[in-house]
């Protein structure tokens, strides 16, 4: 099972993923109270420890940005959550040879057997209202072709449930190791603990 921490926006949230050795951080470069520049993720990235996959999360970024961050090595993934398409998907792949994860707003199991035909390596299934610590109905997920992550709402208190439900590829945290909006270094250090001991 892997563990992905997202919206990394202060120096010190880089020191606490490199203590606690998530699989991978998110960079959110769409408009967000958690949103980074490409200058901070680059400098940030080269404190980042090796081995820590870099996600770069995006909503209908002009593709040309993604392609540049994805080819300059600032990010080793793409996270799209708005409406790019499968054309938009197909000149990223081309451009170049990364993996992309697609967000899907679960409303109901077709919405993740519609996404199941994309293009993407992954996708990332949540409730749409990205972190905002909302989850959506674990039910609905069901049998899912594509490697995928569960996000929204995740926390130490609901985690073992949430991955027992939906048997995802990995999850993804981003308000459930907050405290009053900051990355809080004690619930990331616990939730990595929880999932390397599970």
């Amino acid at each position: 099972m892997k563990l992905k921490i997202c919206g990394l926006f202060r120096a010190c949230d880089i020191d606490y993923v490199n203590e606690a050795g998530p699989d991978y951080i998110g960079f959110v470069f769409a408009k967000s109270r958690r949103q980074v520049t490409a200058e901070w993720a680059e400098a940030m990235r080269t404190r980042l420890k090796p081995g820590i996959i870099a996600v770069g999360v995006f909503v209908n970024e002009p593709l040309r940005n993604v392609a540049r961050l994805l080819q300059d090595n600032i990010i080793d993934m793409a996270q799209l959550h708005g409406d790019e398409n499968e054309d938009y998907l197909r000149q990223l792949k081309a451009l170049t040879g990364k993996p992309i994860i697609k967000a899907v707003r679960v409303t109901s199991h077709q919405d993740i057997e519609d996404a199941g035909q994309s293009l993407a390596d992954f996708l990332l299934l949540d409730s749409g209202t990205g972190g905002t610590g909302e989850s959506f109905d674990w039910n609905q997920v069901g049998s899912v072709k594509k490697p995928f992550f569960l996000a929204g709402g995740l926390k130490a208190g609901n985690i073992e449930q949430a991955i027992k439900a939906t048997r995802p590829y990995a999850v993804d945290l981003s308000s459930g190791v907050e405290t009053d909006g900051n990355k809080d270094r004690s619930k990331i250090l616990e939730i990595v603990r929880r999932m390397r001991n599970g």
